[in-house]
């Protein structure tokens, strides 16, 4: 059990590596160059870059250090050296890459259409906010200071309250990016802000799929008095098993049985061509997010254990 602990700690933090360098990349490639500040405390960081040339990489060891020995304290101690890891390799990633000439591989928009590196790096953004999450981890900046609050109030969900913070940030890119006309006076400009608002929304979008899983499937609950009819379809179409809970009608007070089976996307159909078969069986459907562990599958080969035997 140590061992596999341990193994899964080295796993995360070679992950986290791994992800702080997409994340430098993205920010070097997609973001540099097209004047407008991305999420939480790497837009601020952002931002100082472009008006006072202070790189991001210092940027972001002076804020992340301190908000990850807070979160040692405040709020996990391993979400914070996982952070921690995320933030210091981040940080040494864009020193690097600022010494490297990637002209070539930058995408430079020039102003025009700089919605596609907008929606490319928030989309890469996100899933690294999700991986991090999924892992007890973080980007750091924002995302610690949402962490805590979400865990001080759990039904305050993390990405949104991240976006609150990022919409105060893309308010104050209005006024960053400003340019100077031929009198040297300011012009102002909304198409920071809104580009700064798309990359918020979407990586929040992206990250809160992945926080919420890809495995998703379906929930049938179904009241009926052909349970054993229903069981053996189930069995021998779908090869899935299901749960039987006894019911009991609350106003006619008639037993009844319900079944409960999670059948993947591609069984709906089927599953509803069962229950067609049958009168005097009701059901509904729901979506589950996502399925947790695992069951041996059900085969042809695989022998069906017997119904209990009816009461006299």
């Amino acid at each position: 059990m140590q061992k596999n602990l341990i193994k899964r700690w080295m796993l995360d933090c070679a992950l986290m590596v791994a992800l702080a360098l997409l994340f430098a990349l993205n920010y070097e490639l997609f973001i540099l160059k097209n004047n407008f500040a991305p999420a939480g405390f790497n837009g601020i960081a952002t931002m100082i870059q472009y008006k006072l040339g202070f790189s991001n990489g210092y940027i972001s060891l002076i804020v992340n250090v301190p908000l990850c020995i807070f979160a040692f304290f405040c709020i996990n101690k391993e979400f914070a050296v996982k952070t921690f890891i995320f933030s210091v390799v981040y940080s040494v990633f864009i020193l690097l890459l600022e010494t490297v000439d990637l002209s070539r591989f930058q995408y430079d928009a020039q102003g025009v259409d700089t919605i596609y590196p907008v929606l490319i790096a928030g989309a890469v953004g996100g899933f690294i906010y999700g991986i991090a999450f999924r892992r007890d981890s973080s980007t750091g900046g924002a995302d610690v200071v949402a962490k805590f609050v979400s865990q001080k109030d759990p039904m305050l969900n993390f990405f949104w309250i991240n976006f609150a913070i990022n919409a105060a940030i893309a308010v104050v890119s209005f006024f960053v990016y400003a340019q100077p006309d031929e009198n040297g006076v300011l012009q102002y400009d909304l198409k920071p802000v809104c580009l700064c608002l798309v990359y918020c929304l979407l990586s929040s979008f992206v990250g809160n799929a992945i926080i919420k899983g890809t495995k998703s499937a379906y929930r049938f609950t179904v009241i009926t008095s052909h349970a054993e009819e229903i069981d053996a379809d189930i069995f021998e179409k779908l090869k899935h098993g299901a749960t039987r809970i006894h019911a009991m009608g609350a106003y006619s007070h008639s037993s009844r049985e319900m079944i409960v089976c999670v059948v993947n996307k591609r069984q709906i159909v089927e599953f509803k061509d069962i229950l067609k078969k049958y009168d005097d069986t009701f059901a509904f459907v729901e979506t589950v997010n996502e399925t947790i562990g695992s069951f041996t599958n059900v085969t042809k080969h695989t022998k069906r254990a017997a119904p209990p035997p009816k009461e006299s």
